[in-house]
């Protein structure tokens, strides 16, 4: 059974000429500026069914969710929530209600935007004459917005002073579908409200007098109702025009970062492009609000930019978090780290020229426990990306190896790329991850300085037991660890033991084999020493020879381990000659021995002679060979002591078991050589007590030299 149709008294929302755009405004033209005849038809009285009403208020439903969105379409819904408790209020409340119902009171701002009616059924007479005889529907249309509203207003006003007065008591669906007209229409206002705001950062042109009329709108709601009322009732809670515009700007905002990359970024090229595109919209836009959306709404009074602003921050965060959940590998984690923190996050990108940063501080881009999260990701793919880097490097040495390439001379040194390869990869990575921040420096520096150390101890076993192995590539690699180590220690000081005890173990490896190739070279030749062939055959010039041309590779290596070297190579020389000296395989009588002193002594000459010529700075060598050979041939017994006492203090490491070795040699009496070796023990407690039980660093001699242990019983037998 159809519900009565009672005609209401009060102002009507429909046209006979279109019954059905009265309950829904049409956006079918969303041209600017448009504006349509008015319509010469009055309104009558006729009412819809409740049925028609719920049909009509279905296909206007329809219409408004094909011309926004589903987030629109929500709050459309939630917009008319409290109008449908008010109505089943009043449908509850029916007929029965108590005469005692006051009309609610309606503000007095409202009243004076629409010009009371006087009566019911009268048109309004006092409305802007561009507005009269228009529909609610065609003033949306026609983006008269501030006209719809102050209709919409009026129409409220006469529906509570209609259920006020009882007017529905017979016909409770009348108010129901009166209200519903008016949700309809509010629905419709905010739909044209949330276009507007969408066309904005369109492809088309600001315009202005739709802002300008948007943002009258919320003004005077504002106006209209300057603080909410708590009695749940539709007729007088204000719409919220203001939430709804910047909800719709932050909807638009974020459409806006979603343009780019719609397809799926594919490597870290698509992602880099993908955020450029997206840097470049976002500044477009901003730059379009601040130069032609800001002025429309502030003619009104009404502050754009900050709204904007803060829209597009949230937008791009949201968006960037995205792009991390997706995020695979070093590069691409790196690329959303740089365009956060050096792209979005630079002067020239939200203060550019023509832009005003908003008074109070953007938050972060991304929150700390995001950002956090995307720097944790990022330097877990560095550390295997730095392991892989330093494979690589192994490798391309490896195969040069192979090649038999030897190490090139620039500069005069031995170069080979090893250090500029370890030095660009630790030096690229820590600089690219101090422009994020400080603390992605540190955790980088910590990967690269600990992968570092891992490398070297492998790199040197594998040079090693390749073979390869060759005084230049020793020389080159001794100087690829001295310019690591001085490069990097100096751009990075925080560094020293992590990176300078890995290089420093290396280059002394290096250099310990480069030694011990020449040492097992020379170590024959010292076997003809004091021996009689010795004494007649000039034994010095072969050795002395390899001495100058290993020194002719010296020449190529970084001078303070270059010169180290050197002094190393003079103190073998000296020690494994006086090692051999004090470890004699024939015994030399009478003038065999003087003979043995002096050729001591020319030896003693020639060596330091050399070796001074090479560049070797270890002159307090050259008084150990000279001294035992002074000891040996001296005539004067009583000056054996002297010499004796210049051996001691030259060379405070010397023992008594040297000193009987010596005695050995010169074959003194029994008596003598008591005395001697009495003295030269209270020598020795002497200059031990002086230097702390120690020898002067890298003053070493006689401490490594071996003497027989029959040595005591010898010197006691002779």
């Amino acid at each position: 059974m159809s519900s009565p149709r009672t005609e209401t008294p009060g102002p009507e929302l429909q046209s006979p000429r279109k019954a059905e755009e009265l309950q829904t405004p049409a956006h079918s033209s969303r041209r600017t500026g448009s504006r349509k005849e008015p319509s010469g038809h009055r309104v009558d009285g006729t009412r819809l069914g409740l049925g028609t009403l719920k049909q009509a208020f279905s296909r206007a439903s329809q219409r408004v969710s094909t011309q926004v969105s589903k987030e629109d379409a929500g709050l459309l819904r939630r917009s008319s929530c409290s109008l449908f408790r008010s109505l089943r209020r009043a449908l509850d409340e029916g007929p029965a209600a108590g005469h005692s119902q006051a009309t609610p009171e309606v503000p007095s701002e409202v009243t004076n935007a629409v010009s009371q009616q006087a009566s019911p059924g009268a048109a309004s007479e006092e409305l802007k004459p561009e507005a009269e005889g228009k529909s609610v529907a065609d003033l949306i249309t026609e983006r008269q917005l501030l006209a719809a509203l102050e209709q919409l207003l009026h129409l409220e006003t006469r529906l509570v002073a209609d259920k006020a007065s009882r007017t529905f008591e017979q016909d409770p669906t009348a108010f129901a579908r009166r209200a519903m007209d008016v949700c309809l229409h509010y629905d419709g206002l905010a739909a044209e409200i949330g276009a507007i705001v969408r066309e904005t950062l369109g492809a088309d042109g600001v315009d202005a007098a739709a802002l300008a009329e948007l943002a009258r709108v919320v003004r005077a709601e504002e106006e209209a109702h300057p603080a909410p009322p708590d009695d749940g009732d539709f007729l007088r809670t204000p719409r919220r025009w203001r939430q709804h515009w910047e909800e719709a700007v932050r909807r638009s905002a974020q459409e806006r970062v979603r343009q780019p990359g719609t397809r799926e970024a594919e490597g870290a090229s698509g992602l880099a492009q993908l955020l450029a595109e997206l840097g470049g919209l976002v500044r477009r836009d901003l730059q379009k609000v601040w130069q032609e959306v800001q002025p429309a709404y502030s003619a009104a009074g009404f502050p754009a930019w900050e709204v904007y602003l803060s829209a597009f921050h949230g937008a791009v965060a949201q968006r960037l978090q995205e792009l991390a959940r997706d995020a695979r590998g070093c590069e691409q984690l790196y690329l959303l780290l740089d365009w956060a923190a050096n792209v979005y996050g630079s002067p020239d990108f939200l203060g550019a020229p023509g832009l005003a940063l908003p008074a109070e501080p953007l938050p972060p881009l991304l929150a700390p426990d995001v950002w956090a999260q995307l720097e944790s990701d990022y330097t877990s793919f560095l550390e295997a990306k730095i392991a892989s880097c330093f494979d690589r490097i192994l490798q391309l040495e490896q195969s040069r190896w192979a090649a038999a390439e030897g190490p090139e001379v620039l500069q005069g040194l031995y170069r080979v790329p090893l250090s500029m390869d370890v030095h660009m990869l630790v030096a690229e990575h820590v600089k690219a991850a101090g422009a994020i921040s400080a603390e992605l420096e540190a955790t980088t520096l910590r990967i690269c300085t600990r992968a570092l150390g891992l490398f070297v101890p492998r790199f040197e076993k594998a040079f090693l037991a390749s073979e390869a192995v060759s005084d230049p590539h020793l020389g080159a690699y001794i100087n690829a660890c001295e310019e690591l180590r001085t490069s990097l220690l100096s751009r990075f000081p925080g560094t020293q033991e992590e990176l300078e005890k890995p290089l420093v173990a290396a280059t002394c490896s290096f250099q310990k084999h480069l030694l011990w190739g020449l040492q097992c070279d020379l170590q024959p030749l010292f076997r003809a020493v004091w021996t009689r062939g010795w004494l007649a055959g000039d034994w010095l010039r072969p050795l002395m020879d390899k001495v100058v041309v290993f020194a002719g590779h010296l020449q190529h290596v970084a001078r303070p381990r270059a010169q180290e070297a050197l002094q190393e190579v003079h103190r073998f020389v000296v020690r494994e000659y006086l090692a051999q000296a004090l470890r004699p395989r024939e015994r030399f009588r009478g003038m065999e021995r003087m003979r043995g002193s002096q050729k001591m002594s020319q030896d003693a000459q020639a060596i330091g002679d050399t070796f001074q010529g090479l560049g070797s700075k270890a002159t307090w060598l050259d008084q150990a060979i000279q001294c035992v050979a002074e000891i040996l041939g001296e005539t004067y017994k009583d000056d054996i002591q002297r010499h004796l006492e210049t051996l001691i203090r030259s060379y405070p490491d010397i023992r008594q078991d040297h000193v009987l070795a010596i005695l050995a040699l010169r074959r003194l009496g029994r008596r003598r050589n008591q005395h001697l070796l009495q003295h030269a023990q209270d020598l020795l407690r002497a200059a031990a007590g002086a230097a702390g039980a120690e020898a002067p660093r890298g003053r070493v001699l006689f401490e490594e030299i071996k003497v027989p242990s029959a040595m005591a019983v010898l010197i006691t037998c002779v």
